[in-house]
C-alpha cells in the first residue's frame, strides 16, 4: 500500500447532539447490554447492541437528490464512483466573508478546474459547531456560485457551515435546488477543512444505501500523500 495520510472531516455523533437548531437530537439506548448478553453466550463472551434514533440531518451528512425532489435518486441509488476518492478542490475562504458578505459568490470560485471534483468550501464556521452561535449568521453558497460549480462540472459540493443555502432569507433554497437537480451531491457540516491543501487530496463521503431516504450522516475524510 502506498503511504498516505487520512484527515477526518466529520463531526462525531453523540446522544443529545444539536446539529441544526430546531431539529431533534439523537438518542442512544441499549437493546442488549453486555451484562444481559452473558446469559446468551458462552462464558467470557459478551456483546453490546444499541439503538440510535435520529433524523438524517445529524452531524456531517450528505444530501441526495431525493432530499429535494420526489423521484430523485435516494441514498441507495447513488453511484459510489461519485462519492469515493474524488479529487478535492478546497477553497479557503475563511478570510473572504463577513457579517455583511456571508454569501460565497461565483467570482470567488473562478479560475479553478473543478470538473469531476469535490469542491470543499472552507469558511471556518465549524469552530462554532454545537454552540448556539452556529445557527445564525452562517456563510453559504449563493445561487450564482452554485450555477458556476454546476457549469464547471463539479461532482460534489461540501461546506463547513450550517447549510449550503442562506437559511435566513426565507424559504428559498437555490443552492440545494440547483445542485441536486444537476446530480451534484451536497455535504454539510464538514470540519477540519483547514488541514487540507487547495488541491492534491482525495475526498470520500459515502452514506449507507438506504432506500427511500434522502439524507444521512457520512464519515467524510480526505486522503493525502504522506
Amino acid at each position: 500500500m502506498p503511504e498516505r495520510r487520512i484527515v477526518d472531516l466529520s463531526h462525531p455523533i453523540r446522544a443529545g447532539l444539536v446539529t441544526y437548531p430546531g431539529l431533534p437530537a439523537p438518542t442512544i439506548t441499549p437493546h442488549l447490554t453486555r451484562e444481559d448478553s452473558r446469559a446468551r453466550y458462552a462464558p467470557g463472551t459478551e456483546f453490546a447492541m444499541d439503538i440510535i434514533t435520529m433524523i438524517g440531518n445529524t452531524g456531517t451528512y450528505l444530501d441526495s437528490p431525493f432530499h429535494r425532489y420526489d423521484g430523485g435518486a435516494d441514498l441507495a441509488g447513488l453511484d459510489l464512483a461519485t462519492l469515493v476518492g474524488l479529487p478535492a478542490e478546497v477553497f479557503h475562504l475563511q478570510d473572504a466573508w463577513g457579517p455583511d458578505r456571508r454569501g460565497i459568490r461565483a467570482e470567488q470560485l473562478a479560475d479553478r478546474d473543478v470538473r469531476g471534483a469535490a469542491v470543499l468550501l472552507h469558511t471556518g464556521w465549524d469552530r462554532l459547531f454545537g454552540a448556539p452561535e452556529y445557527g445564525t449568521g452562517a456563510p453559504y453558497l449563493t445561487e450564482d456560485g452554485a450555477r458556476r460549480l454546476i457549469d464547471a462540472g463539479a461532482a460534489l459540493v461540501g461546506i463547513d457551515s450550517l447549510n449550503i443555502d442562506d437559511t435566513e432569507s426565507g424559504g428559498e433554497r437555490p443552492a440545494h435546488t440547483l445542485l441536486l437537480a444537476a446530480g451534484v451531491h451536497v455535504v454539510e457540516h464538514l470540519t477540519n477543512l483547514g488541514a487540507l491543501p487547495p488541491r492534491g487530496a482525495r475526498f470520500t463521503a459515502a452514506p449507507p444505501a438506504v432506500e427511500g431516504f434522502g439524507t444521512f450522516p457520512v464519515r467524510a475524510f480526505a486522503e493525502l500523500p504522506a
